[in-house]
């Protein structure tokens, strides 16, 4: 089993990502975790018993965005030779609360025990992106939760921009949660990653992040932006997949749609990873959603693509004040956009009611595509890497 050190040192000379001291220094920690991971279990006793899980302790990789928490975890998770799963923890939790449901329906007692049990039974790694608890539903089951994983033998490996003492920090009866931060504590390393690069920031600073017309040329830009800020394929022009480099090879994770809860309502990205989004106008702008789910939207992405956004006018008013809300939401929330669209900001929106109100829109728009807007924005998270 090649160690990961070796792995990344190998990326680094190749030119693939830059090396970056503050990565290299997590990377025996990484491979500690996977090493004792692939020790064999225990044998049964002289009864035939099986043996408990062995638990090995996980980590809590934590720090400033842009600093190549993701890339870090994907590049163990991808060489982890175990059972394994890598999600957005944000998604993970609304996976719990459905099966919960589930549960109850059946008359479940505790309708977290089948849920965390089934984890379990499948899984030895448990790998989360972004752990960040600020509701309250979560807060109040999550300690149970990660203490039913961490007796079945489940190692968790998650990155946050939040030391664990900053967690759900000035919740509602926070006191009932600290004790999973005594758990997290007890059952992880916290490591914090305090390069001083924001590498993300560094790829979108001065770059080009508005296009028009939303034609084949912008699309192909797109594509590239998408690829070097996650590491997924590009896309040709067939549809096919670019076949010099696999994603499993760039040690990346599979790429994945995002779905919030929202007040009831699921709000959907059908493109997410690694704190990207990527999005059509329809998809967003087409369907009735408003400021709540826009701002659920900022706060799980870090950077926004949205594509083919159209001319707006009469013909399709009520998706342009959505994407009026949207862009206000975006531009609040300091998140960065990048947008394919039929014209300029100055020529999306010209005449019927409404055009006055949205020169302030493309107002902002010009000023979210200026070179220092990355600094008033949380960058998503990257690898050391040019590209």
């Amino acid at each position: 089993m090649v160690a990961l050190k070796y792995i990344y040192a190998t990326r680094a000379a190749e030119g693939t990502i830059r090396p970056d001291p503050a990565q290299e220094a997590v990377l025996p920690e990484l491979d500690r975790i996977r090493d004792e991971l692939a020790a064999p279990p225990p044998k049964r006793s002289i009864f035939g018993r099986a043996p408990k899980p062995v638990p090995v302790k996980g980590l809590y990789l934590w720090g400033g965005v842009g600093r190549g928490k993701s890339y870090l975890m994907d590049l163990f998770v991808t060489h982890a030779g175990v059972p394994r799963r890598r999600v957005h923890f944000h998604a993970f939790m609304q996976e719990i609360h459905a099966g919960m449901t589930e549960a109850r329906k059946r008359g479940v007692d505790d309708a977290l025990a089948p849920v965390a049990d089934k984890l379990v039974a499948e899984l030895r790694l448990l790998a989360f992106d972004e752990m960040q608890i600020t509701d309250i539903t979560d807060a109040m089951i999550v300690g149970r939760l990660f203490q039913r994983l961490f007796d079945g033998g489940v190692t968790v490996v998650t990155t946050s921009n939040r030391h664990p003492d900053e967690l759900y920090k000035d919740g509602l009866n926070r006191a009932l949660f600290l004790p999973f931060i005594d758990l997290i504590k007890e059952r992880m390393t916290v490591w914090e990653l305090a390069g001083p690069t924001d590498y993300r920031q560094d790829r979108l600073s001065g770059e080009q992040t508005y296009f028009h017309p939303a034609d084949a040329s912008a699309r192909a830009a797109v594509d590239a932006i998408w690829h070097d800020m996650t590491g997924a394929p590009r896309t040709r022009g067939g549809g096919g997949t670019e076949a010099a480099v696999s994603a499993a090879a760039r040690g990346v994770s599979g790429e994945d749609g995002l779905t919030l809860r929202v007040k009831g309502r699921d709000v959907h990205l059908p493109r997410f990873r690694a704190g990207v989004a990527r999005v059509s106008f329809w998809d967003l702008c087409g369907v009735p959603l408003g400021a709540a789910d826009y701002l659920a939207v900022a706060e799980a992405v870090r950077v926004l693509i949205l594509e083919d956004v159209p001319r707006l006018g009469i013909s399709n008013f009520n998706e342009a004040k959505r994407f009026v809300t949207l862009v206000d939401t975006l531009y609040e929330a300091g998140t960065r956009l990048i947008v394919t669209a039929a014209d300029t900001p100055d020529q999306l929106y010209l005449e019927g009611a409404g055009a006055f109100e949205f020169e302030r829109t493309a107002s902002r728009l010009h000023e979210m595509q200026s070179a220092d807007w990355g600094a008033r924005s949380d960058a998503v998270d990257s690898p050391g890497a040019a590209g």
